[in-house]
């Protein structure tokens, strides 16, 4: 066993709540996979306007496991004996009004060594270019490194209510946050947003942070559902 999988595996012991929201086991590949280009187009334009405040955004695996774990992109995620709860999607960063930047730059392909370093935290290559190209480029003297250290750092600070628990009895999007909120001291439900796809299952939740990255009540405009929809959590695999 690798030592990062001996690791996870020990955090999983010593750390229930914290192995219930993020990986419960993950082991890297030998090789890290190879990504392809993430460019702007006419629907998603380079964009550059000044940075009001940062967005991360964390996926409830299991659902997205549910609907997508028999594309081949999704074998690492969600077969090849890996399991996970949460898994950063991305720091985005937002800009001061309804507009935020985006492909601020021309980029390469990541550095395999940064892909392979991230892969448990963020499981697929293909999401990490996309995040790194229309988002990370936006913020001024950052390199791939740097982007996903500060990403996975916020990332691995979070800790989670027990999923399994909410799952079992009727959930709203507001009750969802409190109990968010809850498991980390100086968060608010006002500084995330719940978001579900259209049959109501959990998809992601947003933490809203201000420009030295700590946590701030969330822009009206940012989205999300309303504290009294109705919130499923899948638990399940295919």
């Amino acid at each position: 066993m690798r030592p990062s999988s001996i690791l996870i595996a020990a955090l999983a012991v010593m750390a229930p709540a914290v192995a219930n929201g993020q990986a419960l086991t993950c082991t890297a590949p030998a090789t890290a996979p190879r990504p392809r280009p993430d460019l702007p187009s006419a629907s998603q334009p380079r964009r550059v306007v000044p940075i009001g405040g940062y967005t991360l955004a964390i996926t409830w695996a299991p659902r997205y496991c549910r609907e997508n774990g028999d594309r081949a992109a999704a074998r690492f995620q969600c077969a090849a004996g890996n399991r996970f709860g949460f898994t950063l999607h991305g720091l985005w960063p937002d800009g001061i009004s309804k507009e935020w930047p985006q492909y601020c730059q021309v980029t390469p392909l990541l550095p395999r060594a940064v892909i392979a370093a991230n892969l448990c935290a963020t499981p697929s290559a293909q999401l990490m270019q996309h995040e790194w190209a229309k988002h990370g480029t936006c913020m001024a003297g950052y390199t791939p490194q740097r982007y996903f250290r500060q990403s996975t750092t916020l990332y691995r600070r979070l800790r989670y209510p027990d999923m399994d628990a909410l799952s079992r009895r009727p959930l709203t999007a507001g009750r969802l946050a409190i109990a968010v909120a809850a498991a980390n001291p100086g968060v608010t439900p006002a500084m995330m947003r719940i978001t579900a796809d259209r049959q109501g299952w959990l998809d992601e939740i947003w933490l809203c942070l201000d420009k030295a990255f700590a946590h701030a009540r969330c822009p009206a405009h940012q989205g999300g559902l309303a504290d009294g929809a109705s919130v499923k959590i899948w638990r399940g695999r295919r």
